[in-house]
């Protein structure tokens, strides 16, 4: 249990430092020392989503390229609440409410996504999304772009909208190895077009 802990705070740790990043060139050089300290992280650490023997022949996850143009912010828009229940096998049930929309254009479309709360002790923001680099160059079952309960948090603006920035879009931990089970996106937020930014496949081996 302390690993995980130990876990858990150097991952808050990474997304506290991407918080502190606000102009262009501070966030791309925030997104690289994000990205080796993940690499490290799923690396050596015993929490990592990765195996011993998946750690002992990695090297590094695959990116796409760092673009600002996939760094919005957005308001959250009120929307009618509805639960979502999953059943994770050994972890149990896992329930998250719809708490509202946000609305955005990127490159490459306009978008609306359905932003969650995750049910239970503490609660926490959970955004997960398909587009239409899954089954292709990203894990089929979608991306997930914040899991508070994580770490993963981006802030909000002082305005209070949400910054949404899917460089940091990442893949859940069942992308790596069937011996974890995740909540995936539900159908309401599956996008029609592709999001290239982000995490993206095949991970890169010894």
């Amino acid at each position: 249990m302390l690993d995980l802990l130990d876990y858990r705070r150097r991952v808050f740790e990474m997304y506290r430092l991407l918080r502190r990043a606000f102009d262009d060139e501070a966030v791309q050089a925030a997104a690289l020392r994000f990205r080796r300290a993940k690499d490290e992280l799923y690396r050596t650490h015993p929490q990592s989503p990765f195996d011993e023997q998946q750690r002992a022949s990695f090297r590094a996850l695959s990116y796409y390229d760092y673009d600002p143009a996939y760094r919005i912010t957005a308001q959250l828009e009120p929307a009618e609440r509805q639960v979502f229940h999953v059943r994770l096998d050994d972890d149990g049930d896992f329930y998250y409410e719809r708490i509202g929309y946000v609305s955005f254009t990127l490159p490459l479309g306009w978008g609306r996504l359905a932003v969650y709360w995750i049910k239970g002790y503490g609660g926490g923001l959970f955004l997960p999304f398909v587009d239409a680099t899954s089954n292709n160059t990203t894990y089929g079952g979608g991306r997930y772009l914040l899991d508070t309960i994580k770490g993963a948090d981006l802030g909000t603006t002082p305005d209070g909208e949400m910054v949404l920035d899917f460089n940091f879009a990442y893949h859940p931990s069942c992308a790596y190895n069937p011996r974890w089970v995740c909540p995936l996106a539900p159908l309401e937020n599956r996008l029609n077009f592709p999001i290239d930014s982000g995490e993206r496949l095949p991970w890169h081996h010894v």
